[in-house]
This record gives structure tokens, sequence and C-alpha cells, in this order.
């Protein structure tokens, strides 16, 4: 039997698992997330997962992987265990930050390489192109200035805590 807290719990990693599916990725990496999140211990094993979520060995392995590709999920050690474990990372949210400026560093350059590309033989063409290099190098510099606000607050944060 489960408890009414645990049973809210795991709703509440449902949402978390459609929310990453509404942005294309993996409802079960949502639901680790979501799990990730509120359990306790903070660190947890592959088998914790597996048993929590009620999900194949195989799908946690995937999934983490993949978290910890995006840079949201780090594997932890415990003194004297011979099994990994998982948490979340604690600068998670600047790993997906830093990530979204390199694609938008990467448009504004492929941008820039089409407007190389046509020179000065189609104005009307490359014109299209400054538009959109020029909404990614505003981007680009906007979510850098973004992400230092962040670290300044959190380095405030902290000091108080």
């Amino acid at each position: 039997m489960v408890s009414s807290d645990l049973q809210e719990l795991l709703h509440y990693v449902e949402e978390w698992g459609f929310f990453f599916d509404r942005w294309g990725l993996p409802r079960t990496a949502g639901r680790v997330w979501g799990w990730l999140s509120v359990c306790e211990p903070p660190e947890q094993s592959a088998q914790d997962l597996v048993e929590v979520l009620q999900v194949s060995k195989a799908s946690i392995s995937t999934n983490i992987r993949l978290l910890e590709g995006l840079g949201l999920v780090e594997r932890a050690s415990k003194p004297g265990a011979r099994q990994g474990y998982y948490r979340l990372r604690a600068d998670a949210f600047e790993s997906i930050m830093r990530q979204r400026i390199g694609g938008v560093t990467q448009a504004r350059v492929l941008a820039q390489r089409g407007i190389d590309l046509l020179g000065s033989g189609d104005p009307g063409r490359a014109k299209r192109l400054e538009a959109t290099r020029d909404f990614y190098a505003f981007l680009e510099r906007e979510m850098e200035v973004l992400l230092e606000h962040w670290r300044e607050r959190r380095g405030r944060e902290e000091l108080v805590d």
C-alpha cells in the first residue's frame, strides 16, 4: 500500500513527465527528474528509481544518460557503497542555459555563413538572413546578461543562507 504522501509525490513526478514530453523529451526522463527533485535521500540508485517509477532498468539507464548529457543529473557515490547513485546537479539550470546559448550562437553563425555565401549578389535573400542573424545576436547577448544576473542573485542568496 502506497501512503497518500507518496501518492501525491508520484502524481507530481508524473506532471514532470508530461512537462518533459511537451518539450520533446522522453516522459521517463521527466519522471526521473521529478523524483530526484523531491526524493529523500537526494541520491538514488538505479534500482531505487526502477522501484519507485515502475520502469525497466534499461529505461532508467537510457534516461539517466540523457539527463547527464543535458547537464541535469550527475553521478554520486556514498562511502562504502558499491553501486552508483544519481542526483540533480546543483548548477542544472545554468547548464541548460549554457546549452541554449550555444544553440543560439550556432544559429547566428549559420545565418552569417549564409550571408557570406550570398555575398552582395542578392540583397533580398541576404536581408532575410541579416534579420535572422541580428535576432540571434540579440538573443545571445541578452541570454548572457540574464545568466549573469542569475549568478549574481544566487551569490547574494548564498551569502544570506
